[in-house]
């Protein structure tokens, strides 16, 4: 069919294009297509004119509508600040102990210490406060530094080993690395320590060196960890007879432990969270210890 012929089925003109005998019509292009691009291309005016829209260097067209979308997200925070403010006031001026009595106060704290934990804490000490290689459980009823409200918040504040004035500061000795002790009197040590938390000894840990470990503990390590290894809240030293072992507890882990020490470090929050933030989380870390999950 040649161009500009007449299809005799439709009445529409033809291309001159043909493929296995179906033939291209002319047809022109449907007026809902038209209309659409021809709204489109109005509302795309309307909308620059309105609305901030095109770049200028430094700045950008603002739109007769005065859209702000920085100010937008200020005001709605500052809405938050305002339903937070009665609540928030009470927990800064209030004692640890009346907003542990206060079930109201426990819920927010509860809400926002999750949301705190999870944006400032999770990445450490775990998604639900099970600690990991290297950071302290918080969901237990064992401590550092003492679980009440009042000293969790100064380990918050303050830190540990951190750079702030007044942070908590300690250390485990490199027994091994620093010609302290024998690598035959580490062994000893470490079965006499596992034998506090693990009455089925392993092969080899036999009481001949459990007796020896004994004395080198009482001389070494009862400074820190107490005489019965129960650990020391002053010291900040660990309790080695309920089984949770901050570097692992195995064999190998205790006298890589013993051997080159250990210097845990916690961040000082001074600056990073409010005092009221920091209070809740002081008091959710307390109202979750002793096995209640986050």
């Amino acid at each position: 069919m040649a161009i500009g012929q007449r299809d005799p089925h439709t009445g529409h003109l033809t291309t001159g294009h043909e493929w296995n005998g179906i033939t291209e019509l002319n047809r022109p292009v449907p007026k809902i297509i038209w209309w659409f691009l021809i709204s489109t291309a109005i509302f795309a005016c309307v909308w620059w004119v309105l609305m901030p829209a095109w770049p200028l260097g430094e700045s950008y067209t603002r739109g007769l509508l005065g859209v702000d979308q920085r100010t937008e997200v200020a005001r709605s925070l500052a809405e938050g600040e305002a339903i937070r403010a009665p609540w928030m006031s009470r927990i800064e001026t209030g004692s640890f102990e009346d907003i542990q009595a206060d079930a109201d106060l426990m819920a927010r704290v509860r809400e926002a210490g999750s949301t705190l934990y999870g944006d400032n804490c999770s990445v450490c000490h775990g998604e639900a406060g099970q600690g990991g290689p290297g950071f302290p459980r918080l969901d237990d009823a064992v401590w550092l530094w003492g679980g009440d409200a009042a000293s969790v918040a100064t380990t918050v504040r303050v830190g540990i080993n951190s750079n702030h004035p007044e942070s908590r500061v300690s250390q485990m000795p490199a027994f091994g690395r620093d010609q302290m002790l024998g690598r035959e009197t580490i062994l000893n040590v470490i079965s006499y320590v596992r034998s506090f938390s693990e009455p089925v000894r392993e092969s080899g840990e036999t009481a001949g060196s459990v007796e020896a470990g004994r004395e080198v503990f009482a001389s070494n390590c009862a400074t820190c960890h107490g005489e019965s290894g129960r650990g020391s809240i002053e010291m900040g030293a660990p309790d080695l007879t309920d089984g949770f072992w901050i570097y692992g507890g195995d064999r190998a882990a205790i006298f890589e432990t013993l051997q080159n020490g250990r210097q845990g470090h916690m961040p000082s929050w001074e600056d990073r969270l409010t005092p009221a933030e920091r209070k809740i989380l002081a008091v959710y870390f307390a109202n979750i210890g002793g096995g209640r999950q986050p």
